[in-house]
């Protein structure tokens, strides 16, 4: 995957509470991830929200890259 990808993502205490949201726009990490979870497809999220394909693979690349450095931490 192209980690030039995450350049397409910026947070900003400012924008929305600080969640991460494709740069430039209010349109956050989670509403895409929820409208994918839903069933739309990237052509229709591009055409709802005026984005990129490339802004949803970035989306989609912060989403696996937060799961992917997750640490589990076993209960004592």
């Amino acid at each position: 995957m192209d980690i030039n990808l995450l350049k397409r993502i910026e947070i900003n205490p400012k924008v929305l509470c600080g969640k991460p949201v494709i740069k430039g726009t209010r349109i956050s990490v989670e509403l895409i991830l929820e409208k994918i979870a839903e069933g739309y497809n990237f052509d229709e999220i591009m055409k709802e929200y005026d984005i990129e394909r490339e802004d949803i693979k970035a989306a989609l690349f912060y989403a696996y890259e937060i799961i992917a450095n997750e640490e589990v931490v076993e209960a004592v």
